[in-house]
Order: C-alpha cells, then sequence, then structure tokens
C-alpha cells in the first residue's frame, strides 16, 4: 500500500522511551488510517476496562493516507483515547499543520502511554523524542504555550496544548493546535492526566510516495474546483453560524437546555446579523480551498475580542443558555479556547445548572454565583469558573452534566441532557427521527459529527419504515468514518456526485488498493465497528444507547419508537438483539484476523 510509512511511534511518557510499531499492511488496508487506525490502534494498546485517568490509557494521534497529496481539505488528525466524560471511546478530529509535520517524521501516528513525572513537553522531533520541562507553561493558554515553544525549539515546529482546563483535569477539555479545538470527549484532559502541558512536531522527511502522481494531481485540481461550488457557498460567506436562524424557524434549535425548539432572539445571532456586525475576517484550515473559518469582533465598547465562531459553539452558548447578547457569546467563545474547553459540553452543563436555578434545585456555592438563563454576566463568570475548577460550583461543572446530575440529586439527571455522558450538539431531535437514532447510537455519545443522519430528516422523501431509517444511517456513519479515516472534510460530502463510487477512485489514485465502493463502505463500517468493540470491551450494555428522558415521550420521541428504530439498527449492522456483535459479523468484515493481537474480552 503507497502513501503510508506503516509505522507508529510509541512513547511512554513514565520513561521518556519511545518505539517504532510496525502496522500490519493488513491493518493499513483494511481502515486506512486518520480515524481508522487511531480506533485499532487504541484497542490494541489500551487494557480492557481502563480508566481514562490510569497511566496505562493510550492517547492516539493518527494521520490519514490523503494528508500532503494536496487534496484539499486533507490535513486533519484523529484522536482517540479514553473519555474523561463516558468511559468510551473518545475521538475528535481536527485540522492542522500538524498533520502535516507529523506525517514527515516517518511515522503514520503516535502513541502515548505513561505519566510523566513532572510537567512536561513531549518534543516528537523526527525520530528522536525528548521530554522537556513545562512549568514554565503552566497557566498559559494553548495559543502562548504554541508560541512560546516556537521561540525556544524552532519557528519550524507545530504544536498541540492544552489549557488551564486540561491542567485542571476539566472533563471536557480540549487539545488545541493552530487556533483549532479538538474538543469533544475531553481528549485534552488526558494529556492533563499524563502532564503533558503540550506536544511539539518537527517532521523533515518526505511525505511518503502516491500510487499515480499525475492521476492524484489531476483529482486534486479537480476537487478543488468542486469544492467551490454551490454546495459550499454557504460556509464560505456566512460559515456555519449560517444554520442558527434557519434551525430555529424549523423548530430544531435546541433552547433554554431543549426545553424549546425555537429562540425569540435567533435573528439577533444569526449568520447575516454576525457578519454585518461582528465580521473580523476569514480563513482557512491548512490544505483547504473552502474557507469556511470565520472570525467575529466584538462591538459593545468593553476590550476588544475577536474569535472563531462555529454553529456549535454559537448554539451552545447562545440558546441553549438562552443568552441574546452576540457580544457575550463571542466573549464566552473566547474564554472556552483561553481556557482549552469543548464549547458544547461547557455550555450544555452550564445550561443544565440554569435550569436547577430556574427550577429551585440548589447548587454548591452562594446563589449570587448560580447561573441563570439569560444571564450573560452569570454566563461569563461560571465559564471561568470551571476552567479554573474554581470553588464548588467550577469543580462540580468541570465534571460534565451527567456527573453533576449524579451528584446534585433532586430529580436534576432529568434535565441533564447528554447521551453516554456527551452533552448534546445543537439539533433538537424531536422531530428528526434518524437524527435521534443517531445521537443514540453513535459509539462516542450524541454526535452530528460521526453521522449527518439529520439530512434524511431534512430530505424531501424522509423514509417512514425503521429498517429504512436504520439503513441511512447507517450508511451515513459509514461515510463520515470513511471521511474520518483518508481525511476529507465532511463538508466535501455533497461535491460528490456518487461518493463511495469516486471515493474509491481517490484511494485507488493515492493508496494503489483496488476497491470499489461496496468495499469502500466496507471500511467505513469497520471502522464504526472497531469503535463499538472498544465500548464493549470498557462495559457498554443495550441501556446506553439512549436518549435524554426529556426528549422522549408526548412532546419528543415516542420510546417505543426509538426502541424500534434501534432494533432495526441493530439487525442492519448485523448485530445481535442485545447491541453485542457477534462472532461471525466480524468474519465477515475481515476483521477477526486483524484483532488477533488485541484483547477484546471483557
Amino acid at each position: 500500500m503507497q502513501a503510508i510509512h506503516g509505522r507508529a511511534l510509541v512513547v511512554d511518557c513514565s520513561t521518556g522511551t519511545a518505539e517504532p510499531f510496525p502496522i500490519p499492511p493488513a491493518v493499513s488496508a483494511a481502515v486506512l488510517g486518520g480515524a481508522g487506525l487511531a480506533s485499532w490502534l487504541l484497542l490494541r494498546f489500551a487494557p480492557p476496562r481502563v480508566d481514562a485517568w490510569a497511566p496505562e490509557n493510550p492517547f492516539v494521534l493518527a494521520a490519514g493516507p490523503f494528508i500532503g497529496t494536496g487534496l484539499t481539505t486533507s490535513s486533519k488528525l484523529a484522536i482517540a483515547t479514553t473519555s474523561p466524560q463516558t468511559g468510551f471511546i473518545g475521538d475528535s478530529l481536527t485540522s492542522s499543520y500538524l498533520a502535516l509535520v507529523l506525517r514527515r517524521t516517518g511515522f503514520d501516528a503516535l502513541v502515548v502511554v505513561g505519566r510523566a513525572p513532572r510537567w512536561s513537553v513531549l518534543f516528537v522531533d523526527d525520530d528522536q523524542v525528548r521530554l522537556l520541562p513545562a512549568e514554565h507553561l503552566l497557566g498559559r493558554d494553548p495559543e502562548e504555550t504554541a508560541a512560546t515553544l516556537r521561540s525556544e525549539l524552532g519557528r519550524d515546529i507545530r504544536v498541540a496544548a492544552i489549557g488551564r482546563a486540561g491542567e485542571r483535569l476539566v472533563r471536557y477539555a480540549a487539545v488545541v493546535n493552530d487556533g483549532r479545538l479538538a474538543g469533544r470527549t475531553g481528549p485534552g484532559a488526558v494529556l492533563g492526566a499524563k502532564r503533558i502541558k503540550a506536544i511539539a512536531v518537527r517532521g523533515t522527511g518526505r511525505f511518503p510516495a502516491v500510487a499515480d502522481p499525475d492521476g492524484v494531481h489531476r483529482a486534486a485540481r479537480q476537487l478543488a474546483t468542486r469544492s467551490l461550488g454551490p454546495e459550499t457557498a454557504k460556509y464560505r460567506e456566512l460559515g456555519t453560524v449560517a444554520n442558527l436562524a434557519f434551525f430555529s424557524r424549523l423548530g430544531v434549535l435546541p433552547t433554554r437546555n431543549f426545553q424549546a425548539g425555537s429562540f425569540p432572539a435567533a435573528e439577533a445571532l444569526s449568520g447575516e446579523r454576525l457578519v454585518t456586525q461582528h465580521r473580523a475576517d476569514r480563513q482557512a484550515c491548512a490544505a483547504c480551498t473552502v474557507g469556511c473559518e470565520h472570525h467575529f469582533r466584538t462591538s459593545d465598547g468593553g476590550p476588544a475580542t475577536t474569535v472563531r465562531l462555529e454553529y456549535e459553539t454559537l448554539f451552545a452558548l447562545g440558546s441553549l443558555c438562552g443568552i441574546e447578547d452576540p457580544n457575550v457569546v463571542l466573549r464566552a467563545a473566547a474564554l472556552c479556547d483561553r481556557y482549552g474547553m469543548d464549547a458544547i459540553s461547557a455550555g450544555g452543563t452550564i445550561a443544565w445548572a440554569m435550569e436547577c436555578v430556574e427550577r429551585g434545585v440548589p447548587l454548591p456555592g452562594s446563589p449570587d454565583e448560580w447561573p441563570r438563563f439569560g444571564d450573560g454576566a452569570s454566563l461569563l463568570r461560571t465559564l471561568e469558573a470551571i476552567g479554573e475548577r474554581r470553588g464548588p460550583l467550577g469543580a462540580l461543572l468541570a465534571e460534565g452534566s451527567r456527573r453533576a446530575a449524579a451528584i446534585i440529586g433532586h430529580g436534576s439527571e432529568t434535565w441533564a441532557m447528554h447521551v453516554k455522558g456527551l452533552e448534546l450538539p445543537g439539533y433538537h431531535p424531536k422531530r428528526l427521527r434518524a437524527m435521534a437514532l443517531g445521537f443514540a447510537v453513535t459509539p462516542r455519545g450524541a454526535c452530528h459529527n460521526r453521522t449527518s443522519a439529520y439530512e434524511i430528516d431534512f430530505s424531501e422523501d424522509a423514509p417512514a419504515l425503521a429498517e429504512r431509517i436504520a439503513q441511512a444511517t447507517a450508511r451515513s456513519e459509514d461515510r463520515s468514518a470513511l471521511l474520518d479515516a483518508l481525511p476529507l472534510c465532511k463538508f466535501l460530502r455533497h461535491c460528490f456526485d456518487d461518493f463511495f463510487v469516486e471515493a474509491a477512485n481517490l484511494v485507488r489514485l493515492v493508496t494503489g488498493l483496488s476497491c470499489d465502493a461496496d468495499e469502500l463502505q466496507r471500511t467505513g463500517e469497520r471502522i464504526v465497528t472497531l469503535k463499538k468493540l472498544f465500548n464493549l470491551r470498557q462495559g457498554w450494555t443495550r441501556s446506553d444507547d439512549t436518549l435524554p428522558s426529556r426528549l422522549l415521550g408526548p412532546n419528543g420521541i415516542d420510546p417505543a419508537e426509538l426502541d424500534r428504530l434501534i432494533r432495526a439498527y441493530y439487525r442492519v449492522r448485523g448485530w445481535a438483539a442485545d447491541g453485542s456483535i457477534p462472532p461471525e459479523r466480524l468474519r465477515d468484515l475481515g476483521l477477526e484476523s486483524l484483532l488477533d493481537s488485541v484483547s477484546i474480552g471483557s
């Protein structure tokens, strides 16, 4: 297989030692790279039932074969670890120049185990590894940390760092590089538990050769042209913030902790209003022609703040918390970036606390400190308390909504809006049956990025039968998993006339593998199955595939219908009625031989 190095670098930060690890060719052919390789390496190196805080919990960075080929949007790294929020697989994706630099070290992946004896920077300098003292970086935000390390180690390095939230083990802390956050599921907290303030990488080697350089060059030009078409126009012009007002009109915008699906002040937070009154500039990720990244500036007369803003951050710190002032949302987003924490989980956890206050359920600390719906000052104050784990309220909310509700009680579990411990993203699924199914079954918890099932609900011919919804949801998951393995940005998915057919041609040009559309979809299914296998080994049960009780019943999804959808999904996947994976299904997918060196028991 071309376009890969065929090895990972395994670093034990307890001792500072590092060893190359050969990646079997069969593994590379079966899962390609990126999220697929990260999932396999996590299964390979994590002991069964590993705790997220344990030194033995691996932190995996993995590259895909498309990185460095010139294919647009391909500069992405996959992260996999045991999530401090869910206890299951924690996987995130981040666009960055770090992906390009890691590929030039001669490795396809980095696996970090152990716990450093002191706060350290893990410096990967081609094939050499050093642990450098990091005490002088503690308390600094990720951007400051990266700037300091570039001044100390050279301008040609790239850095992934954690902020104070990661240092203080906020369970939804992010890993930050090039201003981009890999935040969902809390990978920054895992690095904090390992006492790794940052990973710095210098790679000076060559990218691995592709199978057909001329063909890849032609394909890259064609894909770049298509990426500038009407399918991505709204992201270039407004960014993903364009979704907020539209979703509110449809009644699917989560508002006041999912108590409603429309926000009366949606127009004040609309993409059009933000672009008109607050836009600062537009940027693009590494190796990207789309340029969906929009930066916005406060205009409230206070200290100027400019921040990258996406729909999920806008909803989580805006409508979900009842906040109408875009300046407050921008300042809240900047705080999440500065502390290095996931805005969706931060907003979701604070919204849970706001509802506690609304319902008269006491929180720790002084009532003057408690956050309240629509109160921008209390939102900003609470974010700072979480990032610092300051006081009893900050410490409680740093645990996330599931754990916080279990501690507080008083029925507050009812309005803790999470799946498997991961707070819900910005889609109210009361009218979205496929989205509800996707939220319930996705391995990492409620997620819109591991399935685009909501597109099924928004289509004009949305299927009514459970079996068809399950089939469409599973295929959407397979496509998302494949995009994360190659990698390519999900915003490109509509730039293809037939995604699996055209992606198979790209895979052939880059890697030399001969595979058709059906086999490529099986690759996506293998990756989804690997993630599920990890969860099964961690103690997953059928009861984990569900939705918050608020979303079930007369004003939401009928519980019996959700159960029918989940059972249909298991059948489509070839799983047992209890959600377990029969050995014959592993054989059908060609996974059984890839798991010879992996313990898949509990």
